[in-house]
């Protein structure tokens, strides 16, 4: 098992905050709820361009992975392509913090593994870059580190 998985998702620790929220139900924090696969506890935003949800770690961390699930009910469209953003500005929401990985087409229900070396941030953006709703059932982040941000 790789170390990150020993190390704790500093995620459910944080707080979240998006563009928008799809019928003002779908909000961003059911991304960090720790439930996977129940696509009744996603965030979506509205349909929108760059459309981006953004979590705030409190603090500055060393990344080593995130994880990302996508909803089971198919919309896969709704995740795929997106842009995971990590840094410490918050210049534009944190969306022009450098882009670490662009989502690959991600199949309904899946998660998929991002391992990072020596990327540091308080912030984990995800954005996407084109007209579209932006879909996430569940972020998880590995770090260490927990420096204070001045």
């Amino acid at each position: 098992m790789p170390l990150n998985f020993l190390l704790e998702n500093v995620a459910l620790k944080g707080t979240v905050t998006q563009s928008s929220t799809y019928l003002n139900t779908w909000v961003a924090q059911r991304a960090i709820d720790g439930v996977r696969h129940k696509d009744t506890y996603c965030s979506i935003t509205l349909s929108e361009m760059n459309s981006w949800w953004r979590l705030d770690l409190l603090s500055e961390y060393e990344i080593g992975t995130v994880i990302i699930t996508n909803r089971d009910n198919g919309w896969a469209e709704q995740t795929s392509g997106a842009e995971i953003r990590i840094g410490n500005s918050m210049e534009n929401n944190g969306n022009n913090n450098p882009i670490c990985v662009v989502i690959p087409n991600l199949q309904a229900g899946t998660s998929i593994i991002f391992s990072f070396n020596g990327t540091v941030g308080r912030y984990v953006n995800v954005v996407m870059p084109t007209v579209q709703h932006l879909s996430l059932c569940e972020v998880e982040v590995y770090g260490t580190g927990n420096k204070t941000v001045k």
